[in-house]
C-alpha cells in the first residue's frame, strides 16, 4: 500500500540531531527512537529529546509489528542507570521517558534495572519527571512492586492492539494480563497511561471497546497512532487511517473520561510525552 500524503515526512537533521546521536553512543545507551525505527526520530532528536531503551537491544518476545531485534539478549549493563541519568542531565530533559526490551530470560525480568534508573535519574535530575514504559513482567506483582515502589510520575504499559489481534500481533502477550499491569499500578497510587496502534484492520467499535477496558482499570491517559510496517517480514498494514478518524478517537476518548489523549497518524506512546 502506498503511504498517503499525511504520512510522508520531511527528513530533518541538524546539529542537535548529531549531538544527541553522539552522546547516546558515547554513553553506550540505546533509544527506542533508533532501535524501533520510529518515524519521529529526527524531529525528537532535533528537539534534543529521546526515549531511552534499557536492558539491551534484543527482545525475548516475538511481536510481529516491532522492529526491535530478537537475537541473543545483551548482558545487563550495570553502568546504564547512571549513564542514562547523565544523558537526561546533558539534554536538560524536564520529562524523561524510559522503556525497555522484554527480558523474560532474566530472573527479575529487568525490574531492578528500571528501579535503579529511577533512583539515578532523580539523583542527577531532581526536578525531572519520569515516565516508565514497562513490559508486562509476565504478570508477576512481586516484580511490578520493585518498579512501582520507586513511584514514577507516569506508569505506561501499552496494550498495542485489540484483543482479537493478539494471536497474530502479540502472540506471547495477553490482553487481560496487560490490563492487570495497569490496574495494579493504579491500585499502587500511580498515574497510568497506555497506547495502541490502528491500521491492522480493526473497527472503530473494537477500538472503543479497548478504550472502555482501559477506563475500567482506571487508566488516565491514552495514545493512538498508525501502525507502519517496518520491513516486508513484519505484519502488513491493512489500512492507513485518515486523520479525521484519529480526531474522532481523540474526542471519544476524552468523552470516556481520559485525562489526556494524543491521537494522530504519527503519534507514538512517547511522542510529545512531556505534554501529555
Amino acid at each position: 500500500m502506498r503511504k498517503p500524503e499525511w504520512l510522508k515526512l520531511k527528513i530533518q537533521g541538524d546539529k542537535n540531531t548529531t549531538d544527541v546521536e553522539s552522546m547516546i553512543e558515547g554513553l553506550n545507551l540505546h533509544t527506542v527512537c533508533h532501535e524501533a525505527n520510529c518515524p519521529n526520530k529526527m524531529e525528537c532528536y532535533s528537539r534534543r529529546t529521546a526515549t531511552f531503551m534499557i536492558l539491551g537491544r534484543n527482545c525475548t518476545r516475538n511481536c510481529t509489528f516491532c522492529n526491535v531485534t530478537r537475537h541473543t539478549p545483551d548482558p545487563v549493563d550495570l553502568n546504564e542507570p547512571e549513564n542514562l541519568a547523565k544523558a537526561v542531565q546533558i539534554l536538560g530533559l524536564k520529562h524523561a521517558v524510559v522503556t525497555s526490551v522484554t527480558r523474560d530470560d532474566l530472573p527479575d525480568e529487568g525490574a531492578n534495572q528500571f528501579a535503579e534508573v529511577v533512583r539515578q535519574v532523580r539523583k542527577y535530575n531532581p526536578e525531572t519527571t519520569i515516565e516508565l514504559l514497562i513490559p508486562d513482567m509476565s504478570g508477576r506483582k512481586e516484580l511490578m512492586d520493585i518498579i512501582y515502589e520507586t513511584k514514577p510520575d507516569v506508569l505506561n504499559h501499552n496494550v498495542e492492539t485489540i484483543p482479537a489481534f493478539y494471536p497474530k500481533v502479540r502472540p506471547a502477550a495477553n490482553f487481560q494480563r496487560s490490563l492487570e499491569v495497569l490496574k495494579y499500578a493504579k491500585e499502587c497510587g500511580l498515574k497510568t497511561k497506555s497506547g495502541l496502534m490502528v491500521g491492522f484492520g480493526e473497527t472503530e467499535e473494537q477500538v472503543v471497546e479497548v478504550f472502555k477496558a482501559l477506563r475500567d482499570v482506571g487508566c488516565d491517559m491514552v495514545t493512538v497512532g498508525q501502525y507502519l510496517q517496518p520491513t516486508k517480514f513484519h505484519i502488513a498494514v491493512k489500512e492507513y487511517v485518515h486523520p479525521q478518524q484519529f480526531d474522532r478517537y481523540r474526542d471519544i476518548a476524552f468523552k470516556m473520561g481520559f485525562l489526556r489523549v494524543n491521537s494522530g497518524p504519527l503519534v507514538r506512546s512517547s511522542y510529545h510525552a512531556e505534554a501529555i
